[in-house]
């Protein structure tokens, strides 16, 4: 009786170990962000010619920041680093065209890319990547409505896109 508790307890450790070893709580940043612990966030730059988008990215990007937890927001003065976006480009797709003629759109995709760095607080790049969010918009009576809703909601998806970049690598 003694083997078979000694080797029960032995399978059950065997089982129980391997799972916990490369678990750690908290947020995987990439290597050169480490320690950077605040972050201040102006105004993006938008080289569109889609008016208020800058506004409406850089708030989604604030609310995916807040919203992760690996940085506390903070003044451009007393934070560790900065994030510098410029709103690029603004990509306009067929999605679907009508059942009776392919060339008259149903549905278009709208994507919508940001590129963006981290500078420390001597204004040295120390991370720089792009960051993209899409969203499907139905072709309708108010066109401008239905635009104004997706570039939204890609924003949005671009802001979760860069947030989970800079708080997990991926």
């Amino acid at each position: 009786m003694n083997k078979i508790s000694l080797l029960v307890l032995a399978i059950t450790a065997s089982l129980l170990t391997p799972s916990c070893v490369g678990y750690r709580l908290g947020a995987q940043k990439p290597t050169p962000l480490r320690e950077i612990h605040t972050l201040a966030v102006p105004a993006f730059e938008n080289l569109t010619l889609e008016p208020r988008l800058s506004v409406n990215v850089t708030n989604a990007v604030i609310r995916a920041i807040q919203s992760h937890g690996s940085y506390q927001l903070s003044t451009k003065n007393s934070a560790d680093a900065v994030l510098v976006g410029t709103i690029r480009n603004i990509f306009r797709t067929q999605f679907r065209s009508n059942r009776t003629n392919i060339l008259r759109t149903s549905q278009m995709q709208l994507t919508v890319e940001i590129q963006y760095t981290i500078q420390d607080r001597n204004g040295k790049a120390l991370y720089t990547r792009t960051a993209s969010g899409s969203s499907q918009m139905l072709i309708d009576a108010n066109l401008q409505l239905s635009e104004t809703q997706a570039l939204e909601d890609a924003a949005q998806r671009a802001a979760i896109d860069l947030a989970n970049d800079i708080s997990e690598g991926w």
